[in-house]
């Protein structure tokens, strides 16, 4: 049975279903939502996702929610958590992330669903840090950093990103729940 976890006024944070991943694909190969990543994903790509997804809930309990809008119910992406490990001194660490497809930008929703995951993860999963990073023009995703209360820690090179690149360069923000 498909779980819902955080309801707001206009958006569900739920569990994944297959019908989400044709709608999935479509945003992770639009140049627009992938600007500030080194890639679109193809298909295949997107089903691997989708995949780590499925293991990172249940592994941890916790992962990226499939985002619905209420009044439609149309697939808008995701926002949730994220256990990452890279290289950096700040790792290993959860983050609070987001991907929304073109459409559902400008009005709110991204600020909307962090925001309710924050008090998610404070009141449900008793996490009591989180960060978030983005390459160092995606100004969008800063912003909502911002008004979710997030505070700007510092730049940072990104070690999964070629230093030569022009998105190597992100700004890490951290809050404490």
């Amino acid at each position: 049975m498909m779980q819902t976890y955080i309801e707001t006024p206009r958006l569900i944070l739920r569990d994944w279903k297959e019908d989400d991943i044709s709608a999935f694909a479509q945003m992770n190969a639009d140049p627009q939502v992938m600007e500030f990543f080194l890639q679109s994903l193809t298909e295949e790509e997107t089903l691997a996702f989708y995949r780590r997804i499925q293991d990172e809930f249940q592994n941890s309990g916790f992962g990226l929610y499939a985002l619905e809008r209420k009044k439609d119910h149309a697939f808008m992406g995701y926002t949730g958590l994220h256990q990452f490990r890279f290289d950096t001194d700040f790792a290993p660490g959860i983050e609070i992330g987001w991907r929304l497809a073109h459409e559902y930008w400008g009005h709110g929703y991204a600020p909307e669903a962090a925001a309710a995951c924050l008090e998610y993860a404070r009141t449900h999963l008793n996490i009591k840090e989180l960060y978030s990073f983005t390459s160092f023009p995606n100004y969008r995703s800063e912003r909502v950093m911002q008004k979710i209360g997030m505070q700007r820690l510092k730049e940072f090179g990104h070690p999964l990103v070629p230093p030569e690149h022009p998105l190597y360069l992100h700004i890490l923000y951290y809050i404490h729940l």
